[in-house]
């Protein structure tokens, strides 16, 4: 029996694990969102495989996404980043990164910051049987980008957080007639 899955997750294997067994997963962890919202920023302009073939890269130029370490990073630091072909060399993609995390070390002494993202998730459930019909971004996605960017947070524009509620599982977008919509 052929598994019936999301359209956009059928151009690789790499996808489709992804596909299957994290996108959508409701995930609490404050460092995995982290890394999330940094991978969500760093694909603003290309594809989700662009950066998941580069994820692991991601992961070793970024201390494994550990906040503290990231916050840390300095100027030099940036400097050897732009010269990682293992990662998008994108100087204000990079930068955003380590301000995000200083921003996110500075809020979470205030604040939970897993509640502080969840509570920009739907309180209604929609279910698509299309993919066209999934939207780009939402009001809560609109929302959430804002109180990000008014906190000091970069690259986090509307697109870029419904993609991030999309991956962190805050919503379940999986299509009605994929076999993991009803699995998560």
């Amino acid at each position: 029996m052929t598994l019936v899955r999301c359209p956009w997750a059928n151009s690789s294997r790499q996808m489709r694990d992804y596909h299957d067994h994290e996108w959508g997963v409701p995930l609490y962890d404050e460092q995995k969102l982290f890394e999330f919202l940094c991978l969500e920023g760093a694909q603003a302009g290309l594809s989700w495989q662009t950066i998941l073939k580069r994820r692991d890269n991601y992961r070793q130029a970024f201390c494994d996404f550990q906040i503290d370490k990231v916050a840390n990073m300095t100027s030099d630091d940036i400097e050897t980043l732009m010269q990682n072909p293992g990662i998008i060399r994108n100087r204000l993609k990079i930068k955003s990164v380590i301000n995000n995390a200083q921003v996110w070390l500075q809020l979470s002494k205030t604040q939970l910051m897993v509640e502080a993202l969840w509570q920009f998730s739907p309180k209604e459930a929609i279910i698509y049987r299309e993919h066209e019909m999934i939207p780009a971004f939402t009001e809560e996605s609109k929302q959430m980008s804002k109180w990000l960017k008014s906190q000091g947070f970069s690259f986090v524009g509307p697109t870029i957080c419904y993609a991030f509620i999309q991956a962190t599982g805050m919503v379940n977008d999986h299509l009605s007639s994929c076999f993991v919509f009803d699995a998560k």
